[in-house]
This record gives C-alpha cells, sequence and structure tokens, in this order.
C-alpha cells in the first residue's frame, strides 16, 4: 500500500492526526493506496509555509518564475507514461485517454502560464498634459485552489499554474477521490526546485481541509472547480469575507443538432461528446436534441455505434469506457437510471452495470446508455448524473429547442451541429452557456475565457482572465 503525503513548506510530510483512509481503484474495487485525513492543523501549516515565502516569491522577477515554472512542465513531460498511469489507475479513465488528453493538456497549463506571465501587460490612461494614471497588477498573497475528481491532474494545474505565475503563494486540495497525481507532482516540484512554501498540497476530506481552506483570514482568495452544492456552501462562507472567488460548478450541457448537419462528423463527435472519460466531465453534451426530420435516422446510426464501445478495463489499449471514479457515485448514476424509467424513459441500449472479465471483475463499470421519451423538463433532463447516460429528444424549431436547452440551472456548455452560418450565429447567441461549440466539441484554446452562467458558476478562468483573477488592480494618479 502507498503511502500519499501532504507537500508543505516544500517537504513530504504526514498529516499532524497521523491519520489516514483507503484510496481506490476503480477498476477493481480494492484499495491500493492511503490518502492523509489532514484536517484544519495542516492547512494552518500549509498557511503559514505560504505566508513566509509570498514576500520572495511575489517579488522574483517573473522570468525568473517562468523559468521554474517551464522546469516543472519539462519533468512532467519526462515523466508522462508514470502519471498517465497513475491517473488511469486512480480515476478510472482509460490510460491512452491520460496519456494523450489529459496529461499532455496539464503540462500545457503549466507552459501557458509560464510563457504567458512574461507577456501580461496594464494600461495607462493620460489625462491631456496635466496627469497619467497608470494600472499595475500586484500578487494577492496566498490562495486556495480546490480541484475535482474527474480530470485531477489537468484540472489542478489549471489552477495553481496562474495563480504561482502571478506570484502568489498556494495552498491547494486535490480531490480526497483522485490524490494520486497530485502527490507525484508534488515530488516533480521538489526536483524542479520550486522554493518552499510556494505550492502547499494538503490531501484529506473537504469537510475537513476545503472547509478550512475556505475559512481561513490569510487566504484571500479560492478557485474552486466542483459541485454546484458545495461552490453554494464555499460563497456562503467566504462572501461574507469579501474573499475572491472563482467557482466552475455544475453543467447539464444541451448538445443540439439540426438536419442540415454534416451527420457523419456530428454521429461520430456527439458519441464522443457523449462518453468521453464515462461522461464524467463537466463539458459533455448530455442532452441530446434532434430536429425531428432526422431523428430516427440519428438514432438508428448512434444506437450503432454506441454499442460499438468498449466497455473494459481501463489498461485495456481497446477500452473506450473506463470504470466509474467510485462506489456511491456509481450508485448515484444507477438511481438517475432508474429515475429515468420511472419518469417514462425507454432505455435504447445500456442502462445496467457490468462486469469485464478477469481483474476487473470487482470493478465499477456501467454500459453508455441511451434515453429517449423523456419531458425536457423532467429531473433526469434537469439534474447533472456526470456518467455515461445520455437522453435524446426530438424537436421540430428553433424556438422549441432553445426553450429545451435553456431550461435547466445550468449554463456552462453546449453544442451546436448546423452548416448553415446564420443559424449558427443566431442559436449560439440565444443560448445561456458561457461556452457554445459550433460543429466541434471540447477544442480549447488556453486563451479563451473558460465558465458558465447561472449556476455552473461565477467568474472566468484561462488565458488573462485567470492571470486577473490572481491580482489585484491598483490604479495610481500622477499629476505632471
Amino acid at each position: 500500500m502507498q503511502k500519499i503525503l501532504n507537500y508543505i513548506n516544500g517537504k513530504l510530510v504526514e498529516p499532524i492526526s497521523k491519520n489516514y483512509f483507503d484510496n481506490f481503484d476503480p477498476s477493481t474495487g480494492l484499495a491500493y493506496s492511503h490518502c492523509p485525513d489532514s484536517d484544519e492543523r495542516d492547512i494552518e501549516l500549509a498557511v503559514n509555509a505560504a505566508e513566509n515565502a509570498f514576500e520572495s516569491w511575489s517579488t522574483l522577477q517573473p522570468e525568473k518564475r517562468s523559468r521554474i515554472m517551464l522546469r516543472i512542465a519539462e519533468l512532467m513531460e519526462k515523466n508522462l507514461d508514470k502519471l498517465a498511469l497513475a491517473e488511469s489507475i486512480d480515476q478510472g479513465k482509460p490510460e491512452w485517454l491520460a496519456k494523450n488528453g489529459e496529461i499532455p493538456r496539464a503540462i500545457s497549463n503549466i507552459h501557458f502560464f509560464a510563457t504567458a506571465i512574461e507577456h501580461f501587460a496594464s494600461e495607462a490612461h493620460p489625462m491631456g498634459d496635466h496627469a497619467i494614471n497608470y494600472t499595475v497588477r500586484t500578487p494577492i498573497g496566498t490562495v486556495g485552489c480546490i480541484s475535482p475528481w474527474n480530470l485531477p491532474l489537468y484540472l489542478f494545474t489549471w489552477k495553481i499554474a496562474p495563480a504561482l505565475a502571478a506570484g502568489n503563494c498556494v495552498v491547494a486540495k486535490p480531490s480526497e477521490i483522485t490524490p494520486m497525481t497530485a502527490f507525484l507532482f508534488s515530488e516533480i516540484c521538489m526536483e524542479a526546485g520550486l522554493p518552499k512554501g510556494v505550492l502547499n498540497i494538503v490531501h484529506g476530506l473537504g469537510p475537513k481541509v476545503g472547509s478550512a481552506i475556505t475559512i481561513h483570514q490569510h487566504i484571500k482568495a479560492i478557485s474552486f472547480t466542483g459541485g454546484t452544492k458545495t461552490g453554494a456552501e464555499i460563497a456562503k462562507v467566504a462572501a461574507p469575507m469579501f474573499k475572491k472567488l472563482s467557482l466552475e460548478l455544475g453543467g447539464k450541457n444541451a448538445n443540439i443538432i439540426f438536419a442540415d448537419c454534416d451527420f457523419d462528423k456530428m454521429i461520430t463527435e456527439t458519441v464522443r461528446s457523449s462518453f468521453l472519460n464515462q461522461g464524467e466531465i463537466c463539458l459533455c453534451g448530455s442532452r441530446i436534441f434532434v430536429e425531428r426530420s432526422i431523428y430516427e435516422k440519428f438514432k438508428t446510426a448512434f444506437i450503432e455505434k454506441v454499442k460499438q464501445q468498449i466497455v473494459g478495463d481501463p489498461l485495456d489499449a481497446k477500452t473506450k469506457i473506463g470504470a466509474i471514479v467510485s462506489k456511491p457515485h456509481f450508485d448515484k448514476i444507477l438511481s438517475y437510471i432508474e429515475l429515468a424509467k420511472q419518469e417514462g424513459g425507454a432505455i435504447l441500449c445500456g442502462g445496467e452495470m457490468t462486469k469485464p472479465a478477469g481483474r476487473c471483475e470487482n470493478g465499477w463499470f456501467i454500459e453508455p446508455t441511451v434515453i429517449e421519451g423523456l419531458s425536457y423538463d423532467c429531473r433526469t433532463n434537469q439534474e447533472e448524473i456526470f456518467g455515461p447516460v445520455v437522453t435524446i429528444t426530438p424537436f421540430d424549431n428553433e424556438e422549441e429547442v432553445l426553450n429545451y436547452a435553456n431550461s435547466t440551472q445550468y449554463g456552462l456548455a453546449s453544442i451546436l451541429w448546423t452548416e448553415n452560418l446564420t443559424r449558427a450565429h443566431r442559436v449560439a447567441n440565444k443560448i445561456k452557456s458561457g461556452i457554445v461549440w459550433i460543429n466541434c466539441w471540447l477544442l480549447r484554446d488556453l486563451r479563451t475565457p473558460f465558465g458558465g452562467m447561472k449556476q455552473s458558476g461565477v467568474g472566468r478562468e484561462g488565458g488573462w482572465e485567470a492571470l486577473r483573477f490572481f491580482t489585484e488592480q491598483k490604479n495610481v494618479c500622477v499629476k505632471l
């Protein structure tokens, strides 16, 4: 049993309590490592380390901070296979997906913000010939970064990279369900020569560690990705303390398919946008709306391709859909499939747990599931399931499908398939979501703002937006 350790003040240390809990491999259902059961005392140590490191890190020239971060990215690249294997075992995703998707994207996060900070500029506003205003941006101080379990290293680095590049010191909490790659990242930071206290990683449960980060008076900003309910609790505590907040929360994304789409391209990409990473991506299109004239054609072609998706051992190169991340989440997804039946839905394929032969026979696997016959406003179509479950619904016109798409409390992302340029812009403008993909999905540019509307979050991450979030703006007026 490998023992995961906290990373505080530049060292790997045990939790003060000396207590641990089991960390499971979802493909086998067996514990394979121990995660620290940290608490507010460990957070206090981490905050003290960050406070002590802040002066030297924040005043270090940006190009020197950049150089250290680029060294981290270089070591991540060197350890790509090791990180990918760890992510696959820890989260349940196919190893090929981690190796070709998540880990390279995590490396890109570090590299992007390491270079971006050297080009981060401020503004000047001359007032004729008698005064000038100029704006400076300074690091906030100690910030908290809380990341989720579905894309563990990618979303962990997505938060800490801009925070560190901007000159802040960080107290970070990875998900207790998928802590392994953050632990390996700690070792990489040590090898790269990241100064002690600049980044501190405290593992543990949300009610203990996450709450301690949220309420700590010296943590001035919090970046959180996770469920809407948890985000609301963070906001309730942090808002009266006037902390800066960036909250990327839940999604119930619409995939709108018009009859004039490139059908073959759309079918292939819709399978991917429905079931990649077992559907455990906040950007997956879980509500599929299809123009009625091609609905039957779509249903036949889509079901055929979904049935070809191999559910199995994440370490097998042929596997397309791996294991569900945890037993509680596995049970939640199955409960929603039962709810869909109760609401009158017809299961077109999937709908059952499955047991791959061999070492994974006791793992947590669910067949990719497609459901039709549900009303757009039923619970199955309104609540986030976050698994390999999609619903398909026909529509007759734009007004109808926009009502369907915008009916949920969420507004994170949406997908739109049409070859009509005017319609594409018109519908994209009317969809209430922070991201709209037209004739593609998950095509990401790190320079663009990322985030949602309504209960999908507050604020934006990515590019200059992230660097602005992790800095304080100050105007200086000089009378000439």
